[in-house]
Formats: structure tokens, sequence, C-alpha cells
């Protein structure tokens, strides 16, 4: 495990000492800003329609700041961290392998086992981070936000929400450093891995076109329906055995494509 935590320090390294991780954040903040400004006004519409008319003519979710801001907002980092997270893995392998410096690390005294782990922890922190940057807007609605109750949000939905948001952030990781793996151009593992997140994530508008008990095999496999109860602030178990499902089987796939390529 210590060598893999020594791989993990290096690939953050990198990240941190390149403009690429930085490029990331700033998009990742002013694309967040941008929506969150938006969900902010549509609150303040609707508070002004019920303030005139009453509040049997403004949708339900417009009576707090939890339901009529946090929760839209993490749905659309969601959707942000789908074609942001693939820029981030796509160099976990590739990079390797287009610097030749792949051949050395297969001939290092260190286990496949040991540099998919450091890999992944590496790409796991920078994604982290990268979400983590999104956690000042529920901060900023706390400070200057007002609730009947004192409390501004729901802090149990924001931060279960937002674990939901880590978890598809890990899950996007996880198969962008294989797809990483499976070649040297950067930007063809950048693509790939959008082209294979972004059909996954929308699964379930497929599945309104069929009947049971395809419709409900299509829906339990399907990334926003898993993702959607835990950004409305609903711990769901299901979902959670099955993004780590998901994490464990892509980590399966690097780990032996690793050990295959170790011995060609």
């Amino acid at each position: 495990m210590r060598t893999a935590l020594a791989i993990a320090r290096k690939e953050l390294s990198i990240y941190f000492t390149t403009p690429w991780a930085y490029a990331v954040f700033t998009a990742m903040q002013a694309l967040a800003s941008f929506f969150f400004i938006n969900n902010l006004y549509k609150f303040q519409q609707a508070q002004e329609l019920a303030r005139v008319y009453g509040w049997e003519k403004v949708p339900q979710q417009f009576r707090n700041l939890t339901d009529g801001v946090a929760v839209p907002f993490w749905g659309t980092v969601m959707f942000i961290t789908l074609f942001v997270a693939p820029f981030l893995s796509m160099r976990l392998f590739a990079e390797e392998k287009r610097n030749r410096t792949f051949e050395l690390l297969m001939t290092a005294p260190v286990r496949p086992l040991e540099i998919v782990l450091g890999k992944y922890l590496g790409g796991l922190g920078v994604i982290t981070a990268t979400l983590g940057l999104t956690i000042v807007f529920p901060v900023i609605l706390s400070v200057f936000g007002k609730g009947e109750s004192g409390s501004a949000l729901e802090w149990s939905t924001v931060l279960l929400g937002y674990g939901g948001l880590l978890l598809w952030g890990a899950t996007c990781m996880a198969i962008g450093m294989f797809i990483s793996m499976l070649t040297e151009s950067q930007m063809v593992a950048a693509l790939l891995s959008f082209a294979v997140l972004l059909p996954w994530m929308f699964l379930s508008g497929l599945a309104e076109g069929t009947e049971e008990p395809v419709r409900s095999l299509i829906n339990a496999v399907s990334f926003d329906v898993q993702l959607a109860g835990l950004l409305r602030g609903v711990l769901d178990l299901k979902a959670l055995v099955f993004f780590v499902s998901v994490i464990f089987f892509s980590l399966l796939l690097s780990h032996r494509t690793v050990e295959a390529q170790r011995w060609t």
C-alpha cells in the first residue's frame, strides 16, 4: 500500500504542478457559478410570484432554498462533471505510454495492483479537489440566506447530495482510467470516456420506449436514475452498491490490462 500511496503522491504532484488542473478548476468554477446564479434568479422570481399570486401558483420546490437552489445545483454539477472527469483521467496511463515511460513502470519492482491503485488514488484526489470547490456555493447560501427555521439550508440533504457527486466523480475517474489504459493518445482517451459516460448517463431515456422487465433493468443500470435520489438527499443503499460495483469492476479491468501488458 505504501508504494500505491507513493504513486498517488506523484500523480497529484504532476496534476498540481501543471496548468491543466488549474484550467479545469477554473472552468468548473466558472460554469458552476453561472448556473448557481441562474438558480438563484429563478428562486427569486418564484418568491416574487408567490407574494403576488400566492404559493399555490408556485411549484413546491421553490418554497425553500434547499429544494429550490441547492438540489438543482447539484444536478447541474453532476452534468458538468460528465465533461470534466474525462479530461482529468485521460493522462493517467495515456501520458505514460506517449512518453515511453510505461515500459519503465512495467519493469519496476511494483505490482500491477499497486500501479492501478496509485494511479486511481491520484485521480480520485484531483476530482475530489475539483468537486470540493463547489461546496462554497451552499456555504454562501447558508451565510447569506434566511429560513423560517433559522437555517437557510437542510445540511443533511445538501451533504448527502454532495456525497453523491463525489461518488459520481469517483466512478467517472475509474472508467476514464481504464479507457486511458487502452490508448496512448490523451485526447482519444478523453473522447472515448465521454462517449461511454454520456449514453450510460441517459440510459433512462431509452427505457421509456420499452416494456417491463427491460425498462426496470435499464433504469437499474442508468447513472442518472441511480444518482437522482442521492442528489435529492435520499440515502439509497442500492445506488451505493451500484456505484461501488462499477468502480470495482473498472479497477479490475484496469488491473487485468496492466497485468496482461506486463507479460507481452
